[in-house]
């Protein structure tokens, strides 16, 4: 079993640590245990890394924070193992944005899903931490310690040496072969590694209140775009609903935050004495990304590399793609089934999505924070009227406006090919049952590795067999997705049907191949008789060729694939 090693005295305080030492080395430090860096060392303990996550904080921040995820936020969570009955959650049917002139002048359709989970849901950041923090007891390669600080940081090219505070005057050493950052906005690694967070702060302040028992309950997500003062509202689970309201310059922090204050600020939506007020405090947002996401052997993620405004509920779910995207990479090439130029990839594929992101939000947020009355009826009024335009209308109403998670460079196979799927995008999931009659989600049968996909077709005969060995020592499976009701050679391979007509024919053509990386990104894609050399492309790129000798370590998983 995993140690939770909590250091420093108090009532309550655990035993004390020479029970639970700290390793001296390890193969990844990761600096904050918010749920970017809990998400990061349950996907590296679930590779099999050796992983030492500390915080500075003795526990969980109970106060509700981040309140949206979508359907990536979902999926990636999905790969940890992490299920959708897990954590409770509520879907969001639509988010509207409503003005006092025009009423309804847009709205979002939120409804359904995509990649096998709802397109828009809320939840409650505590309860999420929490549930990651205890699959880390899973993994016997995993160590928590909480109310550890760093101090400083030593990068050099044979490894990372960290020196940390155990309180009471007790200090550590630990050396790691990579450092991972994800200690938040005011992040100490990005400080001590020197690295530039470019971007602005916004001028204006916003009080939050988070509530129980709200007496006029919503299904949707509102934003009340008013010159005189804009409101964001929205449900969460537990009976919670959130407020935003942003100040006006002569208002103060102190004076928004009095009981007096939020009672007069939620009179329309009830009475303050019939609530449970769980937060109310006065927040400034930003808009900001780093130089870098890699310098060296040391890693940065989530609002350690970026600070993504809250107008488009993105700033959790960018965490979230940055630690999809790092983990594998690490995971394989701790392990050596790959080089470690392919970690040059993680700041070349999350950066620029990260600032297309912010740009989102910032677009938003002049829709959310009209400057005066007049400007805001033309910009609302514009909105209204795109309506009656249907390409226009899709733009906005079914999210293609929304920046796509595809990259322009990285780690995959440049070129396009004569099917739907998109190389350095990810690959649809749908459902697929598979010989026993059985139902899964696609991901879950890739398992977490590489993953080689014949569509329509048993593409495994295909490889020779120096190709075959080195893809299984890189971490490969070999799966087949047949149409729904294809029965041909079910029986001779790793084989399922496409239950929705994800795949076949909607994204690909019969007798298709494509190889996916393991945060499901497709890395090449081309007709099954190049099957073989797609693969040892492929590995080639990962530094793993056939004349490349690669270890073939067991990948952890607490969860069946």
């Amino acid at each position: 079993m995993k140690t939770h090693l909590h250091v420093g005295g108090g009532v309550d305080a655990p035993p004390p640590p020479s029970r639970a030492p700290l390793p001296h080395s390890v193969d990844v430090l990761i600096v904050g245990l918010g749920p970017v860096g809990a998400l990061i060392a349950n996907l590296l303990a679930r590779y099999g890394v050796h992983v030492l996550a500390v915080d500075k904080a003795h526990d969980i921040f109970t106060a509700p924070r981040a309140i949206a995820l979508d359907n990536e936020a979902l999926r990636i969570l999905q790969m940890a193992g992490i299920a959708e009955a897990d954590f409770e959650t509520i879907a969001i049917r639509h988010v509207r944005l409503r003005s006092p002139q025009l009423g309804e002048f847009a709205r979002a359709n939120t409804l359904g899903s995509l990649d096998g989970h709802p397109k828009l849901v809320t939840f409650h950041q505590p309860s999420l931490e929490r549930l990651l923090r205890s699959r880390l007891d899973d993994y016997s390669c995993a160590q928590v310690a909480l109310g550890v600080t760093l101090k400083n940081v030593r990068a050099e090219h044979q490894g990372v040496w960290a020196e940390l505070d155990l309180e009471q005057g007790r200090m550590h050493t630990v050396r790691a072969d990579y450092l991972v950052g994800a200690d938040g906005a005011g992040s100490l690694v990005r400080k001590l590694i020197g690295q530039g967070f470019r971007g602005k702060t916004f001028a204006e302040d916003w009080l939050v209140i988070d509530a129980r028992h709200a007496p006029k309950p919503i299904d949707d997500v509102e934003f009340y775009c008013c010159s005189h003062r804009p409101i964001p509202r929205m449900v969460a689970p537990g009976g919670r609903q959130r407020w935003e309201f942003m100040l006006r310059p002569e208002e103060t922090s102190q004076e928004m935050e009095s009981d007096e204050r939020v009672r007069e600020l939620l009179a329309p939506w009830g009475n303050i004495e019939e609530m449970s007020i769980e937060r109310k405090a006065v927040y400034r947002f930003h808009a900001r990304v780093v130089d870098s996401f890699r310098q060296g052997r040391v890693f940065l993620a989530g609002d350690a590399a970026h600070i993504t405004p809250p107008f488009v509920g993105q700033g959790l779910v960018a965490g979230l793609r940055d630690a999809a995207n790092l983990s594998w990479k690490l995971a394989w090439v701790i392990q050596g089934r790959a080089m470690p130029h392919i970690l040059d990839s993680y700041d070349q594929e999350r950066r620029p999505h990260a600032k297309a992101m912010i740009g989102f939000a910032k677009f938003m947020g002049k829709l959310v924070m009209p400057r005066n009355a007049a400007l805001a009826l033309l910009v609302h009024g514009l909105m209204r009227a795109t309506r009656w335009i249907p390409p226009l209308r899709a733009r906005f109403e079914e999210l293609e406006m929304k920046p796509k998670n595809v990259f322009r460079q990285g780690l995959f196979i440049a070129g396009r090919s004569a099917s739907k799927l998109r190389r350095g995008a990810p690959l649809p999931q749908g459902w697929v049952r598979g010989t026993d009659r059985s139902f899964r989600l696609s991901d879950d049968v890739l398992g977490p590795g590489l993953a080689l996909i014949g569509f329509g077709s048993d593409i495994a005969a295909t490889l020779d067999r120096e190709t075959s060995q080195a893809f299984a020592a890189a971490g490969g499976r070999i799966v087949q997705i047949a149409h729904r009701g294809q029965r041909l050679q079910l029986a001779a391979a790793d084989s399922w049907e496409d239950m929705e007509g994800v795949f076949l024919p909607r994204a690909v053509p019969f007798g298709w191949v494509a190889l996916v990386r393991p945060d499901r990104t497709v890395l090449s894609d081309g007709p099954a008789d190049n099957a073989a050399r797609i693969v040892r492309e492929g590995l080639a790129l990962l530094g793993a060729t056939t004349d490349h000798a690669v270890s073939s370590l067991p990948i952890q998983s607490t969860q069946p694939f």
